[in-house]
């Protein structure tokens, strides 16, 4: 989920001002609500309303250049190099009386611009076509002033909720321009924070068929409490609120939210889980499982003989990419 180097102890921020341009803070105003008690509301009327709360209109100057496809994402954030999206593209070479099939790629935390490269590399060779996403203040998106992306997961509550939104609708917008260009078949693949991103998505977006969850957890609070990767973040936290108010605070981004919306799209899934992560603590990764198979979804479930941080690594990172693309291969 997280590079593991420069982490910043930032301080805590309700956030409040990122709430406004969300589509139920319309609906319900402050009036006079503590910044709790209005986060909480407002999470339970975009819970409640979750097609409105990650809805969006489709971007119009989608530019594909030298291989970089950019447009203005559809949530305006106060951050000019945030406001525009980047997705590195993968073409696939295509085959005559074969489907036209794509996925999309949700790296880690903080990756860099050229992380999963090599991933989405291998799915073209396989014939699969990639584009691979810039997260929201990532690598060509992140504001002058950071070093890391400090504003996609942090002590500010409203920010990191605006952020996952943000990130949500971008990769739909993906979606848009994939089925404009002719494919017919769409899968995602997200890695750690990018597999969160990719869930919410999916669960939002019936185009999305097949999916691959590299890296699973459950409830967004628990993992950046509990994760040692996000003990800077938890720093911040932990003088203002507790974990159990910060669950309810970050509800409408996480997964178990949508869970059951989920289960009733019928789609494919792959749960990747490391045996020995401290980041994403391994019995979070099994309830995601355990949940699957209550379901009855369509899924498989690997786990890996490693680490958070050693799944990138050999020989664990040919293992992974085997699974990932071998179920993709098989399911697109």
């Amino acid at each position: 989920m997280l590079s593991r180097h420069q982490s910043r102890v930032r301080p805590f921020e309700w956030g409040l001002e990122w709430t406004e341009a969300w589509p139920c803070s319309g609906r319900f105003p402050r009036n006079g609500h503590d910044p709790e008690s209005y986060l909480r509301r407002l999470n339970r009327a975009a819970i409640a309303a979750s097609d409105d709360f990650f809805a969006y209109r489709t971007p119009l100057d989608f530019a594909l250049e030298d291989g970089l496809l950019r447009f203005t994402s559809a949530v305006h954030t106060p951050y000019r190099e945030n406001n525009v999206v980047h997705g590195r593209w993968f073409p696939a070479r295509l085959k005559p009386n074969r489907k036209r099939v794509a996925v999309v790629v949700l790296p880690h935390f903080n990756a860099s611009a050229i992380q999963h490269n090599a991933l989405c590399a291998g799915m073209a060779r396989l014939g699969i076509a990639a584009l691979r996403l810039s997260l929201p203040y990532h690598d060509y998106r992140m504001p002058a002033e950071l070093q890391r992306a400090d504003y996609a997961v942090s002590a500010n509550i409203g920010r990191t909720i605006d952020a996952t939104r943000q990130a949500v609708i971008d990769t739909r917008s993906c979606v848009d321009w994939l089925v404009s260009q002719g494919y017919e078949r769409i899968g995602i693949c997200g890695t750690s924070l990018g597999s969160c991103y990719a869930f919410l998505a999916s669960a939002h977006d019936p185009r999305i068929s097949v999916n691959v969850y590299n890296h699973c957890s459950t409830y967004f609070a628990d993992v950046v409490w509990e994760g040692l990767s996000t003990r800077h973040i938890r720093e911040g936290l932990e003088s203002a609120i507790t974990l159990d108010q910060l669950r309810e605070v970050w509800m409408v981004i996480s997964p178990p939210t949508y869970i059951d919306r989920y289960a009733r799209l019928k789609k494919k899934s792959l749960f990747i889980y490391a045996r020995f992560d401290t980041t994403f603590p391994v019995r979070f990764s099994q309830q995601v499982a355990n949940k699957a198979r209550e379901l009855g979804l369509d899924h498989k479930t690997v786990s890996l003989p490693c680490g958070h941080y050693t799944m990138g690594e050999t020989p664990f990172k040919y293992l992974d990419g085997y699974h990932i693309c071998s179920f993709l291969k098989k399911n697109l």
